[in-house]
């Protein structure tokens, strides 16, 4: 709540209808050593006014920063009519609707983004979320292993699958024994390596991760990836940014039969950039997998009246069954966001979340092509984006990265640390955000930055 609005005379009312003294007998449980008693190191507090002038002098400290980092976090316009509806009571404090009757318009609302998401991938059946992207990732492998070939656990993971992905992914499965391949990219083209990828194919893997776009941005040959994992009999986990399905084709079309499981990060869809976090996962499959899929689903159905109602089914979680047949130890979701995420969709509609990835890869492509004619400067893989590109510098990228946002530009992503061969490499994003004066201004400071580096002594470098 934003403010206490009982005052003194309030709380003495409501202690004398309960028949307590004060408020201290209302924790009279506690025992008498553990009450520490007053917190010495808390100063008096402050008035609202001097409150609200003292946060937003902290917040002025951090500056403005023109963002054009992506790698996964990603900043997009939210209508204010989103949130201000996801902090309404009904919304804001609930939580698991366990009990159908008293919880109709959540479990509507989480019925509504199942059938989203579900026309958003193609595919048959969503569930109502998971914690992030990342654990999303894990639970489609754990899910692939368990419908797979009895008895494989190996998984073919393509190096450009988001390197947090893959970490939390390992760190997941590791422990049953599940083994995760890696799938090398080709480094002329940017994405997966057909010919290193047919060389994997005389060892069974129980699937085939496939990201759309990949973490570089480019567009994966999906069909032929789709249909590949297929011939050789394995499932195709489809890896996504929701918001670029607005444009491209959905994970359901892939190939021949389409992929079989669909999973990504709903953060683009109306979730803000609230240092790291939280996000959502998401996952959808085909019917045939719906009772592997982890987590909850809502169903609809009707009463003994015949009126629609809603409630939780397939609950094959660890709360409700016994854990060595548990499809997920997740016992929560991020209802909160997926609130939020299915209010921005509704808000927008088909029509808005494509003029959306339009605009952010207008952007992108125009950003791209400022920065190429600057001398020192490159593109490094020619093939199809979405909203991301790997930019070649010929000066050190922390030092560019830090003169960058000495001028108020946060420049990009280094990819140094995650792939050492692209040391000299800036991950760059462009959302529907940034305008055309925001991406001259990027384009001229990078230039001068590179060109004084270029007329300075080599002294100055060590």
């Amino acid at each position: 709540m934003p403010f206490i609005p009982h005052t003194a005379t309030d709380v003495a009312r409501m202690l004398e209808s309960i028949g307590v003294p004060g408020i201290d007998a209302l924790f009279d449980e506690i025992p008498p050593e553990l009450n520490c008693g007053g917190l010495k190191g808390v100063p008096a507090g402050l008035s609202e006014m001097a409150v609200s002038r003292l946060m937003h002098e902290r917040a002025a400290r951090d500056g403005f920063y023109s963002n054009f980092i992506g790698a996964g976090a990603y900043e997009h316009h939210i209508p204010a009519a989103v949130w201000q509806i996801v902090t309404r009571g009904e919304f804001y404090s609930a939580y698991t609707p366990y009990q159908a009757e008293a919880s109709q318009g959540t479990l509507q609302l989480l019925y509504e983004y199942q059938t989203m998401m579900a026309s958003l991938t193609g595919l048959d059946v969503s569930n109502a979320s998971l914690y992030d992207g990342a654990s999303a990732v894990a639970e489609a492998i754990l899910m692939a292993v368990r419908a797979g070939r009895h008895g494989v656990k190996r998984v073919l993971v393509p190096a450009t699958l988001h390197p947090r992905y893959r970490a939390v992914a390992k760190a997941t499965v590791r422990n049953q024994g599940i083994e995760l391949v890696n799938v090398p990219f080709d480094p002329a083209k940017g994405y997966t390596d057909l010919p290193a990828l047919e060389a994997m194919a005389s060892t069974p893997a129980a699937a085939l991760v496939i990201p759309q776009p990949n973490f570089f941005g480019v567009l994966e040959p999906v069909d032929a990836l789709t249909d590949w994992a297929h011939a050789h009999d394995m499932l195709a986990i489809a890896v996504v940014n929701p918001l670029a399905l607005a444009l491209l084709k959905p994970p359901g079309q892939w190939g021949g039969r389409g992929a079989d499981i669909c999973v990504g990060d709903g953060q683009p869809l109306g979730v803000p950039l609230s240092s790291g976090g939280p996000y959502f996962g998401f996952i959808t499959a085909r019917q045939a997998l719906v009772r592997q899929l982890p987590g909850r689903i809502v169903g609809r159905t009707v009463d003994a009246d015949g009126r629609s109602g809603f409630t939780l089914t397939l609950q094959a979680r660890e709360q409700h069954i016994r854990r060595a047949k548990a499809t997920s130890n997740i016992c929560s979701n991020q209802g909160l966001l997926v609130t939020a995420a299915t209010l921005h969709m509704a808000l927008l509609g088909p029509q808005g979340l494509k003029n959306v990835a339009l605009a952010s890869h207008a952007n992108t492509r125009d950003l791209s092509q400022r920065l190429a004619i600057i001398p020192g400067v490159e593109r490094v893989f020619p093939a199809p984006f979405f909203h991301e590109v790997v930019m070649r510098v010929s000066s050190p990228v922390p030092d560019v990265l830090r003169a960058l946002r000495a001028r108020g530009i946060l420049g990009g992503y280094a990819l140094r640390q995650d792939y050492p061969e692209l040391a000299d490499c800036i991950l760059v994003c462009a959302t529907e955000t940034k305008t055309d004066d925001d991406l001259e201004n990027y384009a001229q400071q990078l230039a001068r930055i590179l060109s004084r580096r270029r007329e300075a002594p080599p002294c100055a470098y060590k």
